[in-house]
């Protein structure tokens, strides 16, 4: 596979799941509920990407000789398999290797049997050779000279050994923590990832990876298929069919603070794995309604709903999103909020292209810090803090929304690792570290610097990248021309030791501050405009 590149053309939006390509397109999001699901761009059938791509790859593998070119079907085979995938799949291609796409086809059709889930197949790639300086004595003194005799210096070769594992199973939410957890559950570390979702449901996962000391892939094969089994109920449709039917509904779970017959539904905005977003009246005041799929309700889905529901009912803040009601009565599952009209600051900054100056970028940054500063006063990790999940009202507020990964700090037991989203989420978190709120000023560093730059964190790398990328440390380029005090903040924020990172009560003392040295330098350039227009006049 070529190195990952960035699908072009239409609008982005991101979701609470890891999703490596565009979705299929722009859709505004005017409730409190950010979403999730790992989304994919459609393939599409338009122009001559998808057909010129495939041609090529069917007439190298007939000009290598390949036997696969002595099926009659090939052609045919190979369009419906560019069919299923997005735009970004034919960018990935290596017309070179065009016998990757053959395995990638037997790898997807493996994972039609349950029973094959995830289906797998394991490649040694290349030895990357890396020089590990040794000091040793020269001949002469290993043969008795003089002890100041000086110490020669050898370069000792090592080698690393790069080997490519190609997955494919049923696609779902957080799909991407499961394999990078497979992997590393047995020593792998992720060097490149090629994450694509087919259109009718399955994942295409192509990874590059070292850790594995030998060439050997029947036991690296053994160790991934050990590793699968440890984990076993994690894969298959049937393991989503049992956590349905062991859902028992309690009976405190049946309760509704609305009265259902006042709620008009009007038209979906937005959609996830297990829930859809709809506008909508109740009482005639404009909502927004989240509604959960009970035919796609599993316990994860549903814990996650009336965790949401739990957290909404706690906070009160003109920087988060007002609660209206909710019902949790079978078969109906609603979360009712207010209805912030202008979408969500990931829409607004990516989608509609607005370029902030400095007054907005401060403006926007301390409604989020003061929504987030009152979470943590009263012990809530948002854990899932980013652009999507922060939301504007008619007025241009910004408020925090989607609560179904928040939790009390104080919860029993350990918070969930690789809980959010990939590009905005803290080192400590994907390292599956302790973590406490700090986590979130990570990630409000940057929602600042999206702010700041109008850009997607990482947006020529997939989410997997981004991740692994973070551990070692990367972080997004900061911008030249930004104000010195912004970018400074921005780099305390996303510190890799959480101790290091300031509180949003601290971080809105310091906006405030650059908030009114800006005003000031403002007024003291009106003022001088002022006098020259006088000294002009006389």
């Amino acid at each position: 596979m070529a190195a990952a590149a960035p699908a072009g053309g239409g609008g982005t939006q991101e979701g609470v799941g890891e999703s490596s390509s565009p979705p299929r397109g722009p859709a505004p999001v005017p409730s409190a509920s950010g979403g999730s699901g790992r989304g994919g761009e459609g393939a599409g059938e338009g122009g001559g990407g998808l057909r010129d791509v495939c041609r090529e790859v069917f007439e190298r593998l007939v000009a290598d000789g390949h036997a696969e070119t002595f099926v009659p079907d090939l052609r045919a085979r190979l369009e419906a398999h560019f069919a299923r995938l997005p735009t970004s799949y034919q960018l990935d291609v290596n017309i070179d290797k065009a016998e990757d796409v053959l395995i990638h086809q037997k790898v997807l059709a493996e994972a039609k049997d349950p029973n094959k889930r995830p289906a797998f197949t394991v490649r040694f790639v290349r030895l990357e050779e890396t020089n590990a300086d040794e000091t040793t004595n020269s001949d002469a003194h290993e043969e008795g000279a003089a002890t100041g005799e000086a110490l020669s210096t050898r370069s000792v070769p090592s080698y690393t050994h790069i080997h490519e594992i190609i997955l494919s199973t049923t696609d779902k939410p957080k799909l991407l923590s499961q394999l990078s957890a497979l992997l590393s559950d047995i020593g792998l570390n992720i060097r490149e990832a090629h994450v694509f979702s087919t259109v009718d449901g399955y994942s295409l996962d192509v990874f590059v990876v070292d850790g594995w000391a030998s060439e050997d892939t029947d036991g690296l094969h053994k160790a991934l298929e050990a590793s699968i089994t440890r984990k076993e109920g994690s894969w298959s449709d049937s393991d989503s069919a049992s956590s349905e039917r062991s859902l028992p509904f309690q009976v405190q779970d049946f309760e509704s603070d609305i009265d259902t017959r006042l709620l008009k539904v009007v038209k979906k905005v937005a959609s996830g794995s297990s829930w859809d977003t709809f506008l909508g009246t109740y009482a005639g005041m404009d909502v927004a309604v989240k509604i959960l799929n009970p035919d796609n309700l599993n316990e994860s889905s549903w814990n996650e709903f009336k965790q949401e529901i739990c957290m909404l009912r706690e906070v009160d803040h003109p920087n988060i999103v007002r609660f209206v009601g909710s019902c949790t009565k079978p078969p109906e599952f609603y979360i009712l909020t207010e209805c912030m009209s202008r979408g969500s600051l990931f829409d607004f900054l990516h989608n509609k292209h607005n370029i902030l100056d400095l007054p907005a970028v401060l403006k926007f940054a301390l409604d989020v810090c003061r929504g987030m500063s009152y979470l943590h006063q009263k012990g809530i990790v948002h854990r899932d803090l980013k652009s999507a999940n922060l939301l504007l009202d008619k007025d241009h507020v910004v408020k925090v929304a989607d609560f179904g990964l928040a939790r009390f700090q104080d919860q029993v037991g350990a918070m969930t690792a690789e809980t959010g989203t990939y590009r905005w989420m803290a080192p400590e978190v994907i390292n599956h570290e302790p973590y406490d709120n700090k986590a979130d000023v990570y990630s409000f560093a940057l929602v600042l610097w999206e702010l700041m730059t109008s850009k997607i964190p990482y947006t020529s790398m997939t989410p997997v990248q981004a991740a692994v990328g973070v551990r070692k440390g990367l972080r997004p380029q900061l911008p030249e021309n930004a104000h010195p005090r912004l970018v400074n903040l921005v780099q305390r924020c996303w510190e890799p030791i959480p101790s290091d990172r300031p509180s949003f009560s601290d971080i809105i003392a310091e906006l405030e501050d650059i908030k009114a040295e800006a005003q000031g330098a403002s007024g003291e350039s009106s003022q001088k405009q002022k006098g020259d227009d006088r000294g002009t006049k006389d």
